[in-house]
């Protein structure tokens, strides 16, 4: 695993969002700032974890899965579709419903075609709240996911998502929050 992603989240602060305890942290909030080292890092990561022969593309979720969704297009040369929390109406848009452990609201797919296949790639699953819906509006698209790589993960969202989904998810970081500081669990990748 990764030094440098380990040690950015030792340092990361918690605050508390009515009783769900958030880190703050470059990679989930751009909070003080996304190194270059740690993107790299984390693209090298991805991309040793990730199934993206014949990917079409790799999709992510605005806002913070824009940067390692970007880096990691840079050094694969596969585009990204990011799905936007803004309503465009544009034709075949999708809208799909999510709800985190501190907000709920609207997710909406743009610019996908059904038989494309797709790596999923996202800074970190909690609750699977984001992750969950966003599959199955995928499969009722008619696109392949070939890959899901999350780069942090906390929670039970991960083994939520693979046991009711039937699909495995690969993260890079297992961490938890306890007595209001991060603890890291030497886990990593998802068992397979």
């Amino acid at each position: 695993m990764g030094e440098l992603l380990r040690r950015s989240l030792l340092e990361a602060p918690i605050v508390d969002f009515g009783g769900y305890s958030y880190f703050v942290h470059p990679l989930t909030d751009g909070i003080p700032a996304i190194e270059p080292a740690l993107l790299r890092e984390i693209v090298a990561e991805i991309r040793a974890a990730a199934d993206l022969r014949g990917v079409d593309r790799i999709v992510t979720v605005e806002a913070m899965g824009i940067p390692l969704s970007t880096a990691l297009s840079l050094e694969t040369g596969i585009p990204v579709t990011v799905i936007r929390k803004r309503r465009y109406g544009l034709p075949g848009e999708q809208e799909v419903g999510q709800r985190t452990g501190y907000a709920k609201g609207s997710l909406f797919l743009n610019g996908l075609q059904k038989g494309q296949r797709i790596v999923f790639v996202d800074d970190v699953i909690s609750t699977g709240g984001t992750l969950a819906p966003l599959l199955l509006a995928f499969r009722e698209a008619g696109l392949v996911v070939a890959d899901i790589v999350v780069v942090i993960e906390k929670g039970e969202g991960r083994a939520r998502v693979e046991r009711d989904l039937g699909v495995r998810v690969k993260t890079l970081q297992r961490m938890q929050v306890l007595h209001g500081r991060v603890v890291l669990d030497d886990v990593g990748k998802a068992p397979g």
